[in-house]
This record gives structure tokens, sequence and C-alpha cells, in this order.
């Protein structure tokens, strides 16, 4: 009975994006600029605001946090995905995709909660600017950001509580670029619909209500505002554009996963390639086309790198 436990499948091989050589050639390339941008981008952010002066208010620290969260959370797939696009066989380790999960789960949740972190950061400095500094202490700063790591790893574990024992004992194809936990499940050797349904409820309930409540606190700052002033409501829709940007574009594809009634479809794979790679790289992007403060403190930075 213990032995029946244990799988009998030692790796899974990834079926892909595309056969055509064509298209692997031209992800190949898309994949590598873009992960490299993300890195790249995301570091100098990192760098910028631990080496500007200006830039050391709850704001910017939360916004390198969410840098560091964007490098880890691409690099759980992007570097995998370059490495197998243009190779005949594309397989990894049993282990291999057990740790895959529970890295692309536990960085997930962590990002959804610092987003809404960042959103009440946006709250208290529109609506209680007098007070901002009062609120926004740093120990509360560093508090918020090990309860989003802590609660990602809550998610994580609960995830992986749920098939970690699964017995696979026949095919071994996934039909992705990395492990897709859904995709995965459903090699198991056992009936899966009720684990499916539990582990896509749990994935689908906590994104679609972090969106929700993201949307809703952006839509309660601009009515806040525009009772206050008028004038002001531009300032603040100038100030919130980047955030809900950065918002639509990591949760947009996350809830077309779960709620979308067919998880199997082939758009959800090319979906997954925008959530794990381009993203990241549009997140830098869009907070420092934004931010004037940001790209003084990077051309500053950049002049003393070449200086």
């Amino acid at each position: 009975m213990e032995e029946a436990n244990h799988s009998v499948v030692l790796e899974f091989v990834f079926l892909g994006l595309s056969t055509s050589w064509d298209i692997q050639l031209f992800l190949f390339l898309l994949s590598c600029v873009f992960y490299v941008a993300s890195l790249v981008g995301n570091l100098l952010i990192v760098l910028t605001v631990n080496s500007d002066p200006g830039l050391q208010s709850p704001m910017y620290f939360l916004l390198a946090n969410l840098s560091i969260i964007d490098m880890i959370f691409c690099s759980c797939t992007a570097p995998k995905m370059i490495f197998d696009v243009l190779r005949e066989c594309k397989t990894i380790s049993f282990e291999g995709c057990i740790v895959q999960i529970f890295f692309i789960h536990a960085v997930g949740g962590t990002e959804m909660v610092l987003l809404i972190a960042m959103a009440f950061d946006r709250y208290v400095a529109i609506c209680k600017p007098l007070h901002y500094l009062a609120i926004m202490t740093p120990q509360r700063c560093i508090l918020c950001l090990v309860t989003s790591w802590i609660i990602g790893l809550i998610h994580s574990v609960t995830q992986l509580a749920f098939v970690v024992d699964l017995p696979f004992c026949g095919p071994n194809e996934l039909d992705s670029f990395f492990c897709d936990l859904p995709r995965f499940i459903k090699l198991a050797c056992i009936e899966t619909n009720t684990l499916e349904f539990m582990v896509t409820a749990n994935s689908g309930f906590i994104s679609v209500a972090s969106f929700l409540i993201l949307i809703i606190s952006y839509i309660f700052i601009l009515v806040t505002v525009q009772k206050k002033s008028s004038g002001s409501m531009s300032k603040a829709l100038s100030t919130l554009s980047a955030h809900v940007t950065v918002v639509v574009l990591f949760f947009g594809p996350l809830i077309f996963f779960y709620v979308w009634p067919f998880p199997t479809s082939h758009l959800d794979k090319f979906l997954a390639i925008f959530d794990a790679v381009i993203t990241p790289f549009l997140n830098p992007v869009i907070y420092t086309f934004r931010n004037k403060e940001m790209k003084v403190a990077m051309r500053r930075l950049c002049s003393q790198f070449v200086s």
C-alpha cells in the first residue's frame, strides 16, 4: 500500500508551444530579449531606489520589492522555456516540476498581496497626504512585505498539499512549456475532477478577489479625490494609471486561466508567456515612464556608472 503512493514517473515531457521551426525560433528570440530586458530593467529599479536618497519613501520601497519579485517570477519559467524551445526533447524531472509549481504559486501569491499594499499606499498618499508618513512607517512597510511573502508561501503550500502525493504511473506529457498545475493534475492515475476544481477554485478565488479589491480601491480613491477637489482628479488619474495598467496586465491572464470554461485551450499557453516574460518587463517600463523622479534618478545612476 505504501509503494502505491509513490510515483513511477521520473520525468515529464513538455510539448511546448508549437512544432513549427519558424514559430519556435521567433519565440526563442522574443523570450531571450524580454527576459534579459526584464532582469536589467527590474535590477535597475532596485539599484536606483537603494542608491538615491530622494527615493527613500514607502512607495519606492514597495516598488523595489515588486521588481525583486518580478525578477524571481520570470526566472521561475523563462530560463527553462528558453533552454527548451529549440530542443527536440523537452523534459523536467518530477522533483523539478514540484519545485517549479511551488515557486510559481509562492511568488505569484506574494505579488498579488504586494500590489494590494501598493494600492493602499497610493490611497494614503492621495487621500490622506498629511498623515502619509505617520501611517506608512518603515516598520509597517516591512510588515506588509513579510506578510505578503507569508501569504504567498501559504498559498503555494496549500496548492502542493493537493498534489504532492498523487500517483503518476502513465502518461507524462504536459501540453505546456512549464509545470502548469491543472495539466499536471490531469496526468495522475486517479480520478481528479474534484481535485482540479479545488485547485482551480483556490487560485481563481484569490486572483479574482485580489483584482476586485484593487479595482474597488482605485475607484474609491478617485471618488474621494473628486469630492475634495475636481482639480486634483487629473493628478490622481496620472498617478493611478501606472498602477492600474500593471494590475490589469498581471491579473488579466490569471483570471482568464481560472474563469475560462476550457482550460485546455492553446490560448492560455500563449497568455502564460505574456504573464511569465512580458509583464515583468512592462512593469519597470510603466513605472519609470510615468514617474519623473525615477527617470531623473536612473539617469543620475547611469551617469555615475559611465563616469
